[in-house]
């Protein structure tokens, strides 16, 4: 289970484990609870979206007031660089680090990821040495985004992938998210050679010229973490399309606000 706590805006993550090392903490941020007016209502924490730069700030000062420690954005750009952070960085203007990972060592510097239907994804080591949070696109993850920043922070941490614990947020679920061939052949897969795809559900009807799937994105970077060997995971089964009073969804509305998720070291 993951937890709303008394209609609390916030989605505090558990973990599969049970709870992380004191050190660490972590939240995710939902619509509700902020500033911003319609379509941004009400939590955005986007400054790229058209909203109100005043509204943005006020709502950013909420999230870091729950972080406990200083968010550090990032300009996401659907890849799979993983950033360090340090001090220094935490110095640099929100989102200037371009990049869709992070992770550190360091106490007070929240690993921050936006999202509005791609996943967020947050890797903690057993000891509380180390952190990280990955942005999680089709792209980023079929470029091994979730693989990078899992081994990063292994190797601050210096321990293996079975020891991590990683939480995945909400997303796009599996009954919403519609694609094409292209994502297919970004995972691998053969469209022409008619084998099942447990990840990918053929969307009955879909013309023979431009055919589409429900992809499982979840159940995508499930697998491509057991296949490295992190056993650990939790959480994944919010759906932010579903959820239109809850979460934002660039797919449902196109002009919207953005979420965040956040792990750090107290």
């Amino acid at each position: 289970m993951n937890t709303f706590i008394d209609d609390s805006p916030w989605l505090w993550p558990e973990w599969a484990d049970g709870p992380l090392h004191p050190r660490i903490g972590s939240v995710m941020s939902c619509r509700a609870g902020g500033v911003s007016v319609a379509p941004f209502d009400s939590l955005n924490l986007g400054t790229a979206v058209g909203d109100d730069p005043t509204c943005v700030s006020a709502n950013r000062a909420r999230f870091h007031q729950v972080c406990g420690a200083q968010p550090v954005f990032l300009k996401q750009v659907h890849g799979a660089r993983v950033v360090r952070l340090t001090q220094a960085e935490a110095r640099v203007e929100a989102g200037l680090l371009e990049a869709d990972a992070s992770v550190t060592t360091e106490s007070g510097l929240a690993c921050t990821i936006q999202v509005a239907d791609c996943l967020p994804v947050l890797f903690a080591s057993p000891d509380g040495r180390a952190v990280g949070a990955a942005h999680a696109g089709w792209r980023g993850l079929a470029g091994g985004v979730l693989q990078a920043t899992a081994l990063a922070v292994c190797e601050l941490a210096g321990c293996s992938p079975a020891d991590l614990s990683v939480w995945l947020g909400p997303c796009i679920g599996p009954r919403r998210f519609e694609v094409g061939a292209d994502v297919l052949s970004g995972f691998g897969l053969d469209v022409q050679d008619g084998q099942p795809t447990p990840r990918f559900v053929r969307q009955l009807g879909s013309g023979a010229d431009a055919p589409k799937w429900l992809a499982d994105l979840p159940g995508l970077a499930r697998d491509r973490l057991n296949a490295l060997g992190v056993v650990k995971v939790s959480g994944g089964q919010w759906c932010t399309v579903e959820d239109a009073s809850r979460f934002f969804s660039f797919r449902r509305d196109r002009v919207t606000g953005r979420m965040a998720a956040a792990i750090w070291i107290r």
